[in-house]
């Protein structure tokens, strides 16, 4: 069979069903998403993939996608104590 990025599949992202477009990389989810590349860390199936694979790592149906959006700030004091 013959994929057409019109063509959809549906994976879990984040705990909850989504349908992305057949051939979708993680690169093109985060962008489809509208998230920035250098805030988020991403696991597929529960294995951390690295950056520089996500232009050509491809989901598939079924795959399971949690994206972790690193979060700074937060109170020096309380950092410099524990």
């Amino acid at each position: 069979m013959i994929w057409t990025m019109s063509e959809k599949i549906e994976i879990l992202l984040n705990g909850k069903r989504e349908q992305i477009s057949t051939g979708s990389s993680i690169k093109s989810l985060l962008k489809d998403l509208g998230l920035k590349e250098g805030q988020v860390a991403v696991e597929v199936n529960r294995q951390i993939i690295r950056r520089d694979d996500w232009p050509t790592y491809s989901l598939e149906p079924g795959d399971s996608v949690e994206i972790v959006h690193f979060v700074g700030g937060g109170d020096r004091q309380c950092q410099m104590n524990w």
